[in-house]
């Protein structure tokens, strides 16, 4: 690839993986698909919007949560096929489980036991009713 890239690549592959950045903290709040249509509406609009393969339609981050996802800077990597997004989460959380980030449960190597780190911020089951 040369550096004249100007976007993702979607000639690859329809969906490429997105990165959710915490803008202050560089903490990685979670992975989720985007398609050309999330991509150009996050451009668009300045809130972050994923495409939902098990619901097969665009996600806007927060819709039922309030869990928004503001834009604060965008890249990809050199190959244009994964994208980076920094973030202001708004609401503290971006994991559906209520934690900040979706990586919370950490892997002891030496073990194999794994524990969980953080607090939840919010009751997933007040905040998405039990499905």
């Amino acid at each position: 690839m040369s550096a004249e890239l100007n976007g993702p690549d979607f000639s690859k592959a329809e969906l490429i993986p997105a990165i959710a950045q915490c803008s202050k903290t560089g903490d990685v709040l979670m992975m989720a698909w985007m398609n050309r249509e999330a991509y150009d509406e996050t451009l668009r609009t300045g809130k972050v919007c994923y495409y939902s393969r098990s619901r097969k339609k665009l996600w806007r981050k927060g819709e039922e949560s309030g869990n928004v996802q503001v834009l604060q800077s965008i890249y990809f990597d050199c190959d244009g096929d994964t994208i980076l997004l920094k973030v202001d989460q708004i609401g503290g959380a971006a994991c559906h489980e209520g934690y900040k980030s979706c990586f919370f449960r950490r892997v002891h190597p030496a073990s194999g036991t794994v524990t969980v780190e953080g607090d939840r911020v919010f009751n997933p089951a007040e905040v998405y009713g039990r499905k």
